[in-house]
This record gives structure tokens, C-alpha cells and sequence, in this order.
């Protein structure tokens, strides 16, 4: 059985690098000249099994390729597995930022070398000083990138437990828009709600975050779309389903400095007893929203191109608004078509970042 999956041309041949990629849908990639030789997806690195199929992977992709990578490529997060084999390794090693290799994945798929606008949507990536990222607006340039804003911060109360509890996120919305009183009542069949207000009063254990997929668990939260869900993205995913007609709540959003705040549009949706009409005013409006803000760090980015990655794109109402509305405006959306926008080719980006390093 062939240890590559997949092989994506290159803009142009680079030195061989091995990227061994993120913790969820682990997947490594090797470059070997003009071309990116990317392996199965391993699943997230948390079993034993699948950290083992991940080091076979790595030795039996590099083997196949027939090249001796020159540097190895790994995410910033110091507890994934894949970062700490990066690093056992004798090779010089490149830390990339998350939604950098988000961005660089997809330009590097679409055969573009110079600047692109990074749209990077997901639930999790650490940024460059600890912080917990997940919306994310970049200007990415081959091996460097600037941050142009991200969504506005959302306490996640619980830290990781919020991912697969999305009433934690409809609570964090509650306080933030300055009723935390409710929560307890709101939530009353949920036995940990009765202490969450306090616990967000003092900053307790509730991480902030600019992370689209707990912006996403914030709005099923508050809609009653599997306020506690059977895994990460079970909400969210059920929400995307609900959508039929996605409609604009016009003064749902503010954008200010580059920071993209949907606070009003959940305070709607705080009071909205329909969850269809609920994803339908969720989906309508962050798209608008998107649009508006990434339309005005175009005007003076110098790139027409909007790359659009993360596990958030995997949403399709999202995507194909995203892109209508990008298009209609002039700019040129790149989406993930020949590997997927999530994590899962997220090493194609690590090696693209790290060859031109």
C-alpha cells in the first residue's frame, strides 16, 4: 500500500522539507521538487494507535518520496505529539503558524507565490504569543504573514470542554453582552450552569478566544442546537443543515480596527425561538459581515486573492455566500478543492511555508 495519498503540483520546485502536520486529522507531506507528496489522513493524534500510524507514516512517506527533507515543519503548539517528533528529529526545524498554514495551503494548491488575503476560520490554533486563535484575518506572503484582525474575543469557559458543550459558549455570549444573571436559568437542566456566571465574573478557567467554530457552538448554544454535543462540530454542523434561506441582519455586526464583532447578531439570536429562522439570520449575516470586512483590508492589501481555509469552510452555506459575495466584489476567493480546508491539509501549507523559509 503506497504511503502517499495525494500529490499537488507546486508553484515551483523547492528543497525537500517534511511537514508532519497539526493534532486533529493528521496528515504529513513531504515535497519532492515541483510537487507535494501528502499521506493518508491519520486521525487526531490522542490515541496511541493512530500516534503510531502517524511516525509509520512519516518514515514510509519520506522513504517512498526518495528525497532527504532538509528541514522539518511543524505547528507552534509544544503539546501535539507531531511538534514534539518534529523536534526529536535531526533537522532544522520551522515552527508555522496554524492559520498561516491555512492560508499557504490553499495558495500553494492554487499555484500562487505572492500575497494573499488568509481567511482562516477554525477552532483552534495557537498564536504566536500563547493566544488561542480561530478567526483569523492575515496577509500571507510565502514564509511571512501580518495579522490584518481576527473576530472579536469570546471568553470559553471550561477551556477544550466549551468545543463539545456549546451552551458554555451561549453562557460566555449571555455575559459578555452583560446578562449573566440568565444563565443559570436559561440553562437550568445543565447542572454545571448554576456556578458558570460566577465563574466568568472572575475569569475563572475561561480562556479568551477569536475562534470562529466557538463563535459557531456560541450560536447553537443559544438556538438550543445541541447545547451539549456527542463531539466537536456536531452543533455547528447541525446548525448548517438548518439553514434554508439565509437572510441579513443589518445591524448585526461591527467592525472596528480590523476586529469583527457579532455580538449584536447573537443578541438576537439570544431571543429567537425558531432555530431555523436562527441559522438562517446566523449564516446570512456572518457572511455579509465577512464580506464588509474583508472588503475593507482589500482596498489596501495589494492582492486580489481571499484564500479561504479551515475546518469552518467545510460549511457550505458559509463557503459558497463567502464566495458570491468576494466575487461580486471584485476579489478572487481560492478555495480547498483538491485537499480539504480543515486540518487535515493543513501540512501541505507547513511545507510550503518552511520550503521558501
Amino acid at each position: 500500500m503506497s504511503a502517499i495519498a495525494q500529490i499537488v503540483p507546486l508553484p515551483r520546485a523547492v528543497p525537500p522539507v517534511l511537514a508532519v502536520g497539526a493534532f486533529l486529522k493528521n496528515a504529513v507531506c513531504v515535497t519532492r521538487g515541483a510537487e507535494a507528496l501528502i499521506s493518508p489522513v491519520h486521525g487526531d493524534l490522542g490515541t496511541p494507535e493512530a500516534i503510531a500510524a502517524f511516525e509509520a507514516s512519516v518514515e514510509a512517506l519520506v522513504a517512498e518520496a526518495g528525497v532527504t527533507p532538509v528541514r522539518v515543519a511543524h505547528d507552534l503548539h509544544p503539546d501535539f505529539h507531531c511538534t514534539r517528533y518534529a523536534q526529536s528529529l535531526d533537522l532544522p526545524q520551522v515552527g508555522v503558524q496554524h492559520h498561516h498554514a491555512h492560508a499557504a495551503a490553499i495558495a500553494a494548491e492554487h499555484g500562487i507565490e505572492g500575497p494573499v488575503i488568509g481567511v482562516s476560520f477554525d477552532g483552534f490554533g495557537l498564536g504566536p504569543g500563547n493566544q488561542s486563535w480561530g478567526g483569523e484575518l492575515l496577509l500571507a506572503d510565502g514564509a511571512h504573514y501580518r495579522r490584518l484582525g481576527h473576530l472579536a474575543q469570546l471568553a470559553q469557559p471550561g477551556g477544550d470542554r466549551a468545543a463539545r458543550e456549546p451552551w458554555r459558549m451561549a453562557a460566555a455570549a449571555l455575559h459578555r453582552l452583560g446578562r449573566g444573571t440568565e444563565i443559570a436559568e436559561r440553562f437550568k437542566d445543565i447542572p454545571a450552569s448554576a456556578m458558570l456566571g460566577q465563574m466568568l465574573d472572575r475569569r475563572l478557567n475561561s480562556p479568551e478566544t477569536s475562534s470562529a467554530g466557538r463563535l459557531f457552538d456560541a450560536a447553537c448554544g443559544l438556538l438550543g442546537v445541541h447545547p451539549i454535543a456527542d463531539f466537536e462540530g456536531q452543533a455547528p454542523m447541525a446548525l448548517e443543515a438548518l439553514a434554508t434561506r439565509p437572510e441579513v441582519l443589518p445591524t448585526g455586526w461591527i467592525v472596528q480596527d480590523g476586529v469583527l464583532d457579532l455580538l449584536p447578531l447573537l443578541a438576537c439570536l439570544a431571543h429567537c425561538t425558531d432555530p431555523v429562522r436562527g441559522a438562517n439570520l446566523f449564516h446570512g449575516t456572518l457572511v455579509e459581515a465577512m464580506a464588509q470586512w474583508i472588503g475593507e483590508v482589500a482596498e489596501t492589501a495589494g492582492t486580489p486573492y481571499v484564500t479561504l481555509g479551515g475546518g469552518c469552510f467545510l460549511n457550505k452555506v458559509l463557503t459558497a455566500g463567502l464566495v458570491e459575495k468576494l466575487g461580486a466584489a471584485g476579489l478572487k476567493p481560492l478555495t480547498a478543492s483538491k485537499l480539504s480546508p480543515s486540518d487535515a491539509g493543513l501540512s501541505l501549507g507547513q511545507a510550503w511555508i518552511a520550503a521558501l523559509s
